[in-house]
């Protein structure tokens, strides 16, 4: 007899009927003690700042969703920051606030990146893009922010702007760490109410340095073996999943090279702790999403041992000669909501009852 089974033999009737009950409870419920979804976003986010780049980025967010009964697979960002033309600031604000309000968003993942704080356009950007686009507004990427009150300071101009406009829902903030003291209080900013996602500043962090660092750490393999850029990383993925955001692993700029960025996304997730990662032209989003995504033999795991847990009442189970409890079993949830994310096929009774 299993394990599960003499726990079951032992019960009063009552709670039988009690454990029944719990077979049927959502994992998210009896393993982490809600339904929400907590952090978990799509594992790509991309980039667009040229009107004609924005549209076509949204039209594939659509036809790609298409193939997954409806999900989007990656977010998009439209670009104010480096999207902006000097002296347009504004008027791309406004554009940007069109598509986000447009039937383009088909999807409802987009977000924008506006200026840094200490930009003169910072307050403009958030107060355009909440005004007329609050509603549908994802997420607010907030660049270069300097320490933690600067980062504070970012969060509450934007909740100032939800409030003054209206916006019933929380706009989440992700935030770009790239320079020493930023990463010095990684921690702390990760903490912050309001903040969802932290992301990685690689060309900048390099620059910080004066030098110091070569140019190679800012390619798809150097930027894996330079202690310095290497420490960044892990410092700013512990402390998202200390706080219970999602890490957002940076850049990969040789974009014509589809195997780099393959490595590059594949150990960003599989030795870093990242579970999300910056596209810069479509071609990458694929080859992220593809590296991101767990490997069949992960997603068959899971399936069975997480079906095999209700049925115990999320009580010990083994598998294969292994034992597994709740300690396992999240980290199986997790293995099958990133198949899920990723678009990865699933059994129909697991869809169903799992991700309806």
């Amino acid at each position: 007899m299993t394990q599960a089974c003499l726990v079951h033999a032992h019960l009063h009737p009552s709670e039988d009927a009690a454990l029944s009950t719990l077979s049927t409870i959502h994992p998210r419920l009896a393993l982490f003690g809600t339904e929400q979804r907590g952090h978990t976003l799509p594992v790509c986010d991309h980039y667009a700042g040229v009107e004609a780049r924005m549209r076509k980025s949204l039209a594939l967010q659509a036809e790609m969703a298409a193939q997954t009964g409806g999900r989007p697979v990656f977010d998009v960002t439209l670009d104010l920051e480096d999207g902006a033309p000097v002296g347009g600031e504004h008027e791309q604000a406004l554009l940007v606030a069109d598509l986000i309000t447009s039937p383009a968003n088909a999807c409802e993942r987009v977000g924008a990146r506006v200026h840094a704080p200490s930009h003169p356009r910072f307050e403009d950007d958030i107060d355009t893009l909440i005004r007329h686009a609050g509603a549908r507004l994802a997420y607010l990427m907030v660049p270069k922010v300097s320490d933690e009150q600067e980062a504070k300071r970012a969060v509450e101009a934007i909740k100032a702007a939800r409030l003054k406009h209206g916006v019933g829902h929380i706009v989440p903030v992700h935030v770009l760490i790239e320079n020493h003291r930023a990463l010095q209080e990684v921690a702390a900013i990760a903490a912050l109410p309001g903040v969802e996602s932290l992301s990685f500043g690689l060309m900048d962090f390099v620059s910080e340095h004066h030098g110091a660092i070569p140019a190679s750490a800012m390619g798809a393999q150097g930027q894996f073996s330079h202690p310095l850029v290497l420490r960044a990383k892990l410092e700013i993925a512990a402390a998202c999943h200390a706080a219970r955001i999602t890490p957002s692993h940076c850049v990969v700029t040789e974009f014509k090279d589809a195997r780099a960025l393959g490595v590059a996304a594949g150990r960003a997730s599989r030795e870093l702790g990242y579970t999300r990662m910056w596209s810069i032209h479509p071609d990458q989003i694929p080859v992220i999403v593809d590296a991101f995504a767990p490997v069949a033999a992960e997603v068959d795991d899971a399936v069975e041992i997480l079906t095999a847990a209700q049925r115990a009442h999320w009580a010990p189970t083994s598998h294969r000669g292994s034992l597994h409890d709740r300690a396992s079993y999240r980290h199986y949830w997790h293995v099958l909501e990133r198949a899920w994310l990723t678009g990865q096929p699933l059994p129909a009774e697991i869809e169903s009852t799992f991700f309806a």
